[in-house]
């Protein structure tokens, strides 16, 4: 794999992307895995959130140098520097699909789930605290008392997911798609205060902890 192509797969854009495309993939990424929105005692992940940072950066800048020269300094690859790439790219995409696995009871603590297609898998008890998992597919995936407690879900599909009892306490759950999810009886809050953060959720049709259906 080229430098070139690693700094594209870095922020998860295709070769070729606009200066403006860069920009923002860099935007979002630095937001996902800024250390502050790891917990403080979570050391791997810690770690891991600071390479991230580090090779964020790097991609980014080096993109942004490369765009202001003339596109036939970076943009006309050998042809068999490609085929590499092409080879490389597909096990991860293959090892990602895990929809409809049973995983009841499981422990999955401080796992790194981003990304993965866990759409109608069976979570129910399972253990989740502190796992990361931005941009993970669970649409209607049943997590009933799962333990989600401190659990990034960052842009989460979680489209008719079954969250019945699921403890959420900490979670971050912001800019997630929750439309139609069942969270009757989840732990959201401790009084009066809500400890779960929503910012840009999509809750439209959702089963609130209550049994509200959100407006």
């Amino acid at each position: 794999m080229s430098d070139l192509e690693r700094y594209y797969r870095v922020l998860e854009l295709e070769p070729g992307a606009t200066l403006e495309e860069v920009n923002q993939a860099y935007k979002d990424l630095v937001f996902v895995w800024h250390p502050d929105r790891i917990p403080k005692d979570n050391l791997r992940l810690q770690q891991k959130a600071q390479d991230k940072l580090k090779a964020i950066n790097e991609a980014r800048e080096k993109l942004r140098s490369l765009k202001t020269k003339p596109q036939t300094t970076f943009n006309s690859p050998p042809p068999q520097q490609e085929k590499p790439s092409q080879t490389i790219q597909k096990p991860p995409k293959q090892n990602s699909d895990l929809s409809g696995k049973d995983y009841s009871r499981a422990n999955l603590s401080n796992k790194d789930l981003s990304g993965r297609n866990l759409s109608y898998a069976n979570l129910s008890g399972a253990n989740l605290s502190d796992t990361f998992m931005h941009k993970v597919n669970l649409r209607g995936a049943n997590l009933s008392e799962a333990n989600l407690f401190r659990a990034n879900l960052l842009l989460a599909d979680l489209r008719e997911a079954n969250l019945r009892s699921a403890n959420l306490i900490g979670a971050d759950l912001s800019g997630a798609d929750l439309r139609g999810a069942d969270l009757t009886g989840a732990r959201i809050r401790s009084g009066e205060r809500l400890l779960v953060k929503l910012v840009g959720t999509n809750l439209a049709g959702a089963i609130m902890p209550d049994g509200s259906i959100y407006q």
